[in-house]
């Protein structure tokens, strides 16, 4: 059996690693005091849920519903690109980013439209550029939603307004968000207060103010997503950063959502503690075809950190994935194969391994003609 898939192989046993569909508890604690009808507080590298209170039940969620649509803009890539917007998809009644007819605009400020002002004009306007009409768009976010593990969650609107049978529930919102959260770009725009955008006909500056009021109330707040709607009440998803502690906090239905997230958050960091992952590849190699050295140290890209939640350490294992081997040339630090780390079970972030160090591609010396050959005896019978 060839060397590094034998080491691929080991470092799969030795995780013994199984995703789990659901996030684990660390003793979660009830959230019984708090104004939200049902409310989650979830730690975003484990996904392990830390409070609760009526997690499961299934409610509307307004505009939060605009985390999945921006979520499969931002995915659906060539976000720069101007186009006219379907000046039937933007007439739509509730928040707005201010679009108008034939206006010019870029998946990118549609995202911003969504996320900031919460603009129905916008997701709509997503809808249609995705999917053709807001019915197939819906089929679009349901399929992610299964994907993700959403399994009390049902999208019928772009937008969130209402409809009896959209709804979700605060751990399938916050299994959304954690998701979302890996994009970089979602990631960067929900936790902007204010961008400048340029979109119209012709397109011109604007501002855009986030409605997340969150972001100015409480330090550590990085985003995410408000809402409302007169049957659904106060939604609000947010996220906080403390000492390298992610926490994702939802709340549905909730007259006094902003002290709720920070009474939750204020307990949540009062308990989590952010811990390096100890992996050590010091005996990790991969063979390198056609290269001036047979094999290369590699190493992680990164070092991996956890949660450790009220002082209980969660079970970390990993999946170690490399090629049987690489292409010389090989440049130091070019990326050979990936790690995938769990957290008691549970898929927590996948790190690509690099190469240490770098090495040439073998040159061979072209072969000698009959001619030259013929020559060049003849050179050393003159001489």
């Amino acid at each position: 059996m060839k060397q590094s898939k034998l080491k691929s192989i080991i470092g799969i046993l030795l995780s013994a690693a199984v995703v789990l569909p659901f996030a684990p508890k660390a003793e979660a604690v009830s959230l019984a005091g708090l104004s939200a009808k049902a409310a989650i507080l979830i730690d975003a590298k484990t996904g392990t849920v830390i409070a609760e209170k009526n997690e499961k039940q299934r409610l509307p969620m307004a505009s939060t519903t605009k985390i999945m649509s921006a979520l499969l803009m931002l995915e659906s890539g060539d976000l720069d690109t101007q186009f006219k917007v379907d000046n039937n998809a933007i007439m739509v009644e509730g928040s707005s980013m201010g679009l108008c007819k034939d206006d010019i605009v870029t998946k990118r400020a549609l995202c911003y439209g969504m996320l900031l002002p919460s603009g129905n004009d916008a997701a709509n306007q997503t809808a249609v550029t995705l999917a053709g009409s807001t019915e197939k768009f819906a089929c679009m976010m349901n399929s992610r939603a299964k994907e993700i593990g959403m399994e009390d969650t049902n999208f019928v609107t772009p937008s969130g307004l209402h409809d009896e049978n959209h709804y979700s529930t605060a751990y399938d919102m916050a299994m959304l968000t954690r998701e979302a959260l890996k994009n970089e770009d979602f990631r960067e725009i929900c936790g902007t207060k204010r961008a400048k955008l340029k979109f119209g006909n012709p397109p011109y500056e604007r501002w855009l103010v986030n409605s997340n009021k969150l972001l100015t109330m409480y330090d550590s707040c990085i985003g995410v997503k408000t809402g409302f709607t007169d049957e659904a009440g106060r939604c609000l998803v947010s996220a906080a950063e403390k000492n390298g502690v992610t926490l994702i906090c939802v709340t549905l239905n909730a007259p006094d959502d902003w002290n709720d997230h920070k009474k939750m958050y204020d307990y949540g960091f009062s308990v989590s503690e952010n811990r390096q992952v100890s992996f050590d590849c010091s005996d990790l190699r991969v063979r390198a075809a056609g290269g001036t050295a047979s094999e290369l140290p590699v190493k992680l890209e990164n070092i991996p950190s956890y949660t450790v939640i009220n002082g209980r350490e969660p079970k970390i294992t990993w999946e170690v994935l490399l090629p049987d081997f690489v292409y010389a040339p090989v440049e130091k630090g070019k990326n050979v194969g990936k790690v995938n780390f769990y957290s008691d079970g549970r898929l927590m972030c996948t790190v690509n391994m690099v190469a240490e160090d770098g090495c040439e591609a073998v040159t061979c010396e072209p072969e000698t003609s009959i001619y030259d050959t013929i020559l060049e005896w003849f050179k050393q019978l003159i001489d």
